[in-house]
């Protein structure tokens, strides 16, 4: 029985002009009354899609969401941190010596600001995140002595093709590397997606991946898709996607293809 969809944004929940459909808003609101859980799970931190979370009433006391791919399992209103990890400022030193050698453009998030890294190439990242986040252009050497989320590399997409082509064995060992969009390029820790955030909030209510339903369309879904007990791949979604997943959306993200399978999966509930 599933207890828990969670839901990955961009391409799939969202629209490709970034907004929820009423449609999409409407159904989840009505299987969240329900008593399911209703879970994003992004890349971004929680300020940054806290309109999303208020349209779909996700604002409970029992609420979370998964942000920073998986670094980061939060409660929605009160800020609260369920699970937490990440990266030390020198376990990105080979990252940042990678960029410095090739031309490439690097930022460090915590889990409160981004840290444009001022010895290298010029970042597009803030211009993209569009997001309330603060940024702290910092030179490499001076970022601070803590934990980060992650890093990324925000540049057009044949740019990202060849940081792709280019990342050795050793980097590939060292982060789990996923692209996140076309012209975004994440580096977590080797052993974090949202199958681990997610892991840890099923366990904290009791639960496991069989009574999880998931859904996304990208390198970064992966590995939720393939953990749950109903890995559904939108049909808008990458060829991996949809070869890992248990089931396709009916439509696209466009045409609030969540919805349209959900409706299929509980159609009591919403009825």
């Amino acid at each position: 029985m599933i207890k828990m969809i969670a839901l990955d944004l961009d391409e799939t929940l969202l629209n490709t002009d970034k907004t929820i459909s009423e449609k999409n808003a409407a159904t989840l609101r009505q299987l969240h009354a329900a008593g399911i859980k209703v879970v994003l799970c992004t890349g971004r931190p929680i300020n940054a899609i806290w309109k999303y979370l208020e349209q779909l009433g996700l604002t409970t006391s029992e609420d979370y969401t998964i942000t920073f791919n998986g670094a980061l399992v939060i409660q929605n209103t009160t800020k609260d941190v369920l699970a937490q990890s990440g990266l030390s400022k020198q376990d990105f030193q080979p990252l940042h010596d990678f960029a410095a050698e090739n031309g490439y453009p690097l930022d460090v998030l915590d889990f409160d600001q981004v840290y444009p890294v001022a010895d290298l190439k010029p970042s597009e990242y803030q211009k993209m995140l569009k997001a309330p986040m603060e940024f702290i252009p910092t030179t490499f050497a001076d970022l601070p002595e803590h934990l980060f989320s992650k890093a990324v590399m925000a540049t057009d997409p044949a740019t990202l093709d060849q940081v792709v082509a280019n990342l050795t064995p050793e980097l590939h060992k060292q982060y789990h590397v996923v692209r996140s969009q076309p012209k975004i390029l994440e580096f977590l820790a080797a052993d974090m997606d949202k199958a681990v955030g997610l892991g840890q909030l099923l366990t904290h209510f009791g639960w496991d991946f069989d009574q999880l339903m998931a859904f996304g369309d990208a390198e970064n879904d992966l590995g939720m898709i393939k953990a749950a007990g109903d890995g559904v791949a939108m049909l808008n979604g990458q060829p991996e996607i949809k070869s890992a997943a248990n089931h396709q959306t009916p439509t696209t993200n466009n045409e609030a293809g969540v919805a349209a399978y959900l409706e299929q999966v509980f159609p009591e509930v919403l009825a």
